[in-house]
């Protein structure tokens, strides 16, 4: 662990006093990269950067990578294009950085066709921005900062966050999972645990400042190894429970083998502990799951299950799902659509697989083809948006204990929030009521995406 020091914040600050710099961050990407980037612009703020949402205000413009998905590739390249311009006109610095910036590949790319990309950092050097921010403004030099090892955990790096009154919290970096379709222990390194006094901290004065919701984040999130103290996942959840004013805890995303009786059992006793969980699956078929290097079957995912639902009766389901991995047949594609009958989602995040170089499953000859990964996937969106109405119609006539998120987009005389189990809700205000609140909601009306009600006292 090394501590973050605000010498370079301090230098780049001095070199654009008065001069009204803004800043734009671009997030690609899970929670991870969104925690991150709040990092990153709680940084920038600290240099004396205020935030834009126009690129053509912006004196820097970041670029936080994701790389899981191809589509995250196509969506860089394109943004880049668009902000050609102005880089050239207006001589805006332009940052790219996150997981994407951890394949050579992509450096390259940069390197030969971006030409005009200042800044390159990755993963494991974020809280170098303000010595490499600095570089470019004082010494006109463009930066490449990106190291290939597993890096340390780095901490006091200033937060800039959104919600007043929902945080998340990464207790854990890297994955050693080695899944053979994912790239992410390789762009976010091993598995490295925060101290848990240092967690525990970070979300007591999250509580002091009104933060009521906290989201644990990791990429494996119940691997995390803690001290003599607080030796696992459990005892730190059981920790983070007790802490006064968090009324509303979460955690993503978790491993189903790493799923133990000893985490179950401090949800079942924590009525503050969120009884959604998000647990993906990936594929419903045990042979699949083997080739996925995954470390469990689909007899243990429904055992899980089981014994979740025995011990946490109200629990809720969500999960991640690929279709036409390498070598998947119809059969054991059946067995997908089995679980999801089998087991009651609540939502299922549902992906068809892409290659990412540098896997495993990249490298199989067997490609499932383009058209049966599509039919594939329909099938299993259409059986899916069949169950949503009959989801959502048991949750008619109950009540729900909402935190009021805001008001809501698309009818600003209703506020919005979400149940428990991230059903979006929206119902009229009343009086005494705020932002920030948590009230109790009757559910009346079925709307498919959302549901609406009205606040009960």
């Amino acid at each position: 662990m090394i501590n973050y020091s605000d010498e370079y914040t301090k230098k780049v600050k001095y070199e654009i006093e008065g001069k009204n710099y803004k800043y734009k961050i671009n997030t690609f990407g899970c929670e991870l990269n969104i925690n991150d980037s709040e990092k990153i612009a709680g940084m920038l703020e600290e240099m004396g950067f205020s935030k834009t949402d126009n690129d053509e205000e912006a004196n820097i413009i970041l670029f936080n990578t994701c790389c899981v998905r191809e589509n995250a590739e196509e969506k860089l390249f394109g943004k880049l294009g668009e902000i050609k311009r102005i880089h050239e006109e207006k001589g805006t610095l332009v940052a790219i950085g996150g997981c994407m910036m951890q394949e050579p590949s992509m450096i390259e790319k940069l390197k030969s066709s971006y030409k005009y990309v200042d800044i390159i950092f990755g993963t494991h050097t974020i809280h170098n921005l303000p010595e490499n921010i600095y570089k470019v403004l004082a010494e006109r030099k463009k930066v490449k900062d990106v190291i290939n090892i597993d890096g340390e955990i780095v901490e006091g790096i200033p937060v800039k966050r959104e919600d007043k009154y929902k945080a998340s919290v990464t207790i854990m970096y890297g994955c050693n999972k080695f899944c053979t379709y994912c790239i992410v222990p390789y762009v976010r390194g091993r598995e490295r645990s925060r101290n848990p006094e240092i967690i525990l901290k970070e979300i007591e004065e999250l509580s002091k400042e009104g933060y009521k919701e906290i989201t644990l984040l990791g990429q494996s999130v119940n691997s995390y190894v803690g001290n003599n103290k607080i030796k696992n996942f459990a005892d730190l959840l059981d920790s983070v429970a007790k802490i006064p004013g968090i009324e509303i805890i979460r955690f993503e995303s978790p491993y189903p083998s790493d799923f133990k009786d000893d985490v179950i059992d401090v949800m079942a006793k924590n009525k503050n502990i969120s009884r959604v969980i998000h647990m993906p699956l990936q594929a419903g078929n045990s042979k699949v799951l083997k080739e996925m290097n995954r470390k469990y079957s689909k007899e243990d995912f429904l055992e899980l299950v089981k014994k979740v639902n025995e011990k946490i009766p109200d629990a809720v389901f969500t999960t991640d799902l690929i279709v036409g991995f390498p070598g998947e047949t119809d059969e054991e594609f059946e067995d997908t659509l089995d679980i999801v009958r089998k087991v009651d989602f609540e939502q299922i995040y549902m992906y068809i697989y892409s290659k990412r170089e540098g896997t495993i499953a990249a490298n199989r000859e067997d490609q499932v083809p383009d058209d049966v990964k599509h039919k594939r996937f329909n099938k299993l969106k259409d059986l899916y948006d069949k169950r949503i109405d009959e989801i959502n119609n048991r949750y008619l006539g109950t009540i729900q204990e909402i935190l009021i998120e805001g008001k809501s987009k698309n009818n600003e005389n209703m506020l919005t929030g979400r149940t428990d189990s991230n059903k979006v809700v929206v119902f009229k205000p009343i009086e005494k009521v705020e932002i920030g609140d948590l009230v109790k909601v009757k559910i009346l009306s079925n709307h498919k995406w959302y549901l609406e009600g009205e606040i009960v006292q």
